[in-house]
């Protein structure tokens, strides 16, 4: 199956079906368009790649997933509006701000393992030593280039393996938090959860659903982060579900 070209040529992705779209998916950091494959199979969806990530180049700032969801907003011209948004992880990220920027044009969403809160367990806190570092450069008692050798030391994988403007995305993006949004989407929401998720625990998921108007929680044993590859036949029946609900 080949790419198709999206948004006036600015982002990438994959059709699946013979009518307008009516389902979009979103993939986590660092994946692409094909993690949606098996679960978008038989339905009309397009699955994009995110810029900066699978056949889409990246921003030429650092945006935040605000500008990520502008940058997609123009993919939904070209669907069946109101349209079903799956989002996973960083995806999730853009769904929310993009069920936020324009709720009449999205019918339901499907998240699964979205860093939408700051998690409250602490167990991903820096080091004291670095957090203090990003504390000084802040008032402007230490530089950058500090901070950033000590990012680079104490950092995560996905830090580590990112470069150029996709290094500063990732930084302002763990750094977001998505209150207001949640507070403001008024569409049906999926929240889709694997219990042993350790990038973003089932604690955040349960406080997000406490601020959502309509939201459902389905957290699924012993299942992790990547729901979308593993079972995907459990996002297909999210979005089969959030389909029943949309106008015909």
């Amino acid at each position: 199956m080949t790419l198709s070209v999206l948004a006036g040529g600015k982002i990438f992705g994959r059709r699946h079906g013979d009518e307008p779209p009516v389902v979009l998916a979103l993939h986590g950091w660092d994946r692409s368009h094909t993690d949606f494959d098996t679960s978008l199979d038989g339905l009309n969806g397009v699955a994009v790649d995110l810029p900066g990530f699978g056949a889409t180049p990246p921003p030429e700032s650092a945006w935040g997933s605000a500008e990520y969801a502008r940058s997609v907003g123009v993919v939904l011209d070209e669907m069946d509006l109101p349209v079903v948004i799956v989002g996973h992880s960083f995806g999730g990220r853009v769904a929310v701000h993009l069920a936020q920027q324009q709720p009449a044009s999205v019918v339901g969403l499907v998240l699964t393992g979205v860093p939408l809160l700051k998690r409250q367990d602490g167990a991903r806190k820096s080091p004291v030593g670095f957090r203090l570092a990003k504390k000084l450069n802040q008032i402007g008692l230490i530089g950058e280039a500090r901070v950033d050798r000590l990012r680079e030391k104490h950092g995560s994988a996905d830090y580590r393996a990112a470069t150029g403007v996709m290094r500063d995305i990732m930084v302002r993006a763990v750094n977001e938090s998505y209150e207001d949004q949640l507070s403001d989407i008024n569409c049906r929401v999926e929240l889709l959860w694997g219990e042993a998720d350790t990038a973003a625990p089932t604690e955040v998921a349960r406080r997000a659903e406490a601020l959502l108007s309509n939201a459902t929680l389905t957290i699924e044993p012993q299942l992790d982060h990547f729901l979308p590859i593993s079972r995907p036949d459990l996002v297909r029946a999210a979005i089969n579900r959030q389909l029943e609900a949309r106008p015909k």
